[in-house]
């Protein structure tokens, strides 16, 4: 566990390790996501569109695509 020390200024300096994990370098810009008192950050994609490419890949049986449009007729 690494700690972080909130400035003056509301600024805090997020530690390499941290950084070495999200592969983020200065002017990189993160996600903040707030779930009551836990505050998680993510690296924000260039492009979403590149980023959720394939996330439900295998998610449904290779056949059921046909079966859904055969039974729209």
């Amino acid at each position: 566990m690494y700690e972080a020390k909130l400035s003056s200024k509301n600024q805090m300096v997020i530690p390499r390790e941290a950084r070495n994990a999200l592969r983020v370098k200065a002017g990189d810009r993160l996600l903040v996501v707030v779930r009551g008192d836990t505050v998680i950050l993510l690296r924000k994609p260039k492009k979403y569109s590149k980023a959720i490419a394939g996330i439900a890949k295998g998610l449904y049986p290779p056949d059921y695509l046909e079966k859904e449009r055969e039974s729209w007729h």
